[in-house]
């Protein structure tokens, strides 16, 4: 596995400035902006020729980057429907693939729906479909970093509590803290520095310093309601104190990936990624 040697910061996605230029233009860009990665998003499946998988692998090694990836839209490991299931199953490890052939660090996805069961129904079933994964990576012998990832709504399974459960069953689980996902499930809570410190010092507690060694995190600004997450926006157009979270994830000495899903992509990376750096 990629071991990070300091926190990086990543777009989601290619930069919006790099118009049809493709991935080469994004990395141009990301070095100008003295950015370190992207997460390649897949939305709507699996779909990266082997061109461009060799392309990203060689680019990322020659130049330094990381690179992340999040799975498709359409996953539900607790679907009422068994193929569903199935076809989410395969559409992480898909991601996890994909990941390894372009030289990635970590990948994440959103497991599951609570679909009106209870939390240790939803939390088993998660567990047995996580258990397949891992069992088809060690088959394979991939050793990319899976991650469910924090989710915005009380709706969606995975809560930080339920990740960091779930990571203390699999050597190669760890979570991805979506801290704006945090922020906005929980109606406005955790979002100050001693809220922030609460989360990374419950993960590194439970699942020792290797997970803030290799920490996998998403942030944006966010516009929730009562029943949680609404949309991603600026950071500056939003209340997401995110000065006060880089300043914990500092303190803990955080190496890994911070993925900045701002609408204005490249922009608030650069901000969070300066602002980090004057602390």
């Amino acid at each position: 596995m990629i071991k990070p040697d300091k926190l990086n910061f990543l777009t989601a996605g290619m930069p919006l400035s790099t118009g049809k230029g493709g991935y080469p233009r994004a990395f141009e860009i990301l070095k100008e902006m003295k950015l370190d990665g992207l997460e390649v998003e897949f939305v709507h499946g699996v779909r990266m020729s082997d061109e461009t998988r060799a392309l990203l692998k060689q680019i990322s090694s020659e130049q330094g980057f990381i690179l992340t990836s999040h799975g498709p839209f359409y996953i539900n490991l607790n679907s009422k429907e068994e193929e569903k299931v199935e076809a989410s199953v395969q559409r992480i490890i898909e991601t996890v693939q994909a990941a390894h052939d372009f030289g990635g660090y970590s990948i994440t996805y959103h497991a599951a729906f609570n679909m009106g069961a209870d939390k240790e129904t939803v939390y088993n079933q998660v567990k047995t479909q996580t258990q397949k994964i891992i069992a088809e990576l060690e088959r394979e012998k991939i050793d990319v970093w899976v991650r469910p990832e924090t989710t915005g709504k009380a709706t969606q399974w995975g809560d930080y509590e339920e990740i960091i459960r779930l990571s203390k069953e699999f050597e190669q689980v760890l979570p991805c803290v979506d801290f704006s996902h945090v922020h906005a499930r929980t109606g406005g809570a955790y979002n100050t520095y001693d809220e922030f410190c609460l989360i990374l010092d419950r993960i590194s507690k439970e699942l020792g310093q290797r997970a803030i060694d290799n920490f996998h995190a998403h942030l944006a600004g966010i516009d929730y309601t009562a029943k949680g997450e609404k949309r991603h926006l600026i950071l500056e157009e939003s209340d997401m104190n995110y000065k006060d979270l880089l300043k914990a994830l500092k303190s803990f000495g955080v190496k890994g990936a911070l993925v900045c899903e701002s609408p204005n992509i490249e922009t608030d990376t650069k901000i969070l990624r300066d602002y980090y750096h004057s602390l």
